[in-house]
């Protein structure tokens, strides 16, 4: 059996004083008790008397003691400061309020949450909704696409599941349609075509479920397991896959560096992260 895994032993969240300040820090608290992480709290700004009262009479309310909670009080550029805080505090990782769906102007601009997405050397947790009062996760979906990563993706993915009570792992295996290589024009070409799909969705069942078995083992007690093969754009498919189904938690492989063409044609995460289904939880190993 595989020796369990600590992925998020030190996490970053980037506070502003909105009106959502408060129930931010809850939800960050409660995240950074379940993974028993360190929390760091960060504000890109000036230090001042009646900011510092305002967060820690926050703090001050929460059940904390076996918790160990660190505020950082840096000014500049928001990408730039926490983009060095994560890199000098060695953040496992970075939690960050985003919206659920953007703009076409906040898509082409991008917004401080998506740039960080790209940019940042740790895992990445997109929060949509915090909630004052917890609520369960049930339903995670996790990316199983044939990628370097996704083993990791994976590993993670059960990883969160237990600690935060999950019942079930959904790895959708987003085939791409070009990969049946028959061109359907009859009843006997149709035939091909439906053969040549079930192949490859055991082909891909079979890799998801050995990466599970090699990897995941410690993990998949009390979580039942499913795999959903989609045959799709990758990136649309799962986020609609996982809305449909009204996942608590998306899992996906971090996104390569990008061009500008690309943010002119969208491919996989950049699909999510312009229209989010759920909090999605970006994994990417610290260098």
């Amino acid at each position: 059996m595989k020796e369990k895994i600590h992925p998020f032993k030190t996490i970053l969240f980037g506070f502003a004083f909105s009106p959502k300040l408060r129930v931010n820090i809850i939800e960050t608290t409660r995240i950074a008790r379940f993974f028993n992480s360190k929390l760091i709290l960060l504000h890109v700004g000036e230090k001042t008397a009646e900011k510092s009262d305002k967060i820690t009479a926050i703090l001050n309310e929460l059940s904390i003691e076996n918790l160990t909670v660190e505020i950082q009080w840096i000014p500049g550029d928001p990408i730039q400061v926490i983009l060095d805080s994560c890199k000098n505090s060695k953040i496992d990782l970075l939690i960050l309020g985003a919206l659920q769906h953007e703009n076409a102007y906040q898509f082409y601009v991008g917004s401080i949450a998506r740039k960080l997405t790209r940019k940042v050397c740790c895992s990445v947790l997109l929060l949509i909704k915090p909630s004052e009062e917890r609520v369960s996760c049930k339903n995670i979906v996790v990316n199983g696409l044939d990628a370097p990563d996704t083993p990791l993706a994976i590993e993670d993915a059960f990883y969160v599941a237990n600690a935060l009570g999950a019942q079930q792992i959904t790895i959708v295996e987003e085939i791409l349609q070009r990969e049946i290589h028959v061109k359907v024009e009859d009843d006997k070409s149709l035939k091909k075509a439906n053969i040549m799909k079930e192949r490859l969705k055991h082909r891909e069942d079979s890799r998801v479920r050995k990466i599970v078995s090699d990897q995941c083992d410690t993990y998949t007690q009390n979580i039942k397991i499913k795999t959903q093969n989609i045959f799709g754009e990758r990136g649309y498919s799962i986020g609609h896959y996982a809305e449909v189904v009204r996942a608590d938690l998306l899992v996906m492989n971090a996104p390569k560096k990008t061009r500008f063409i690309d943010r002119l044609f969208p491919h996989d995460i950049e699909y999510i992260l312009s229209d989010l289904p759920t909090d999605l939880l970006i994994i990417r190993r610290p260098n």
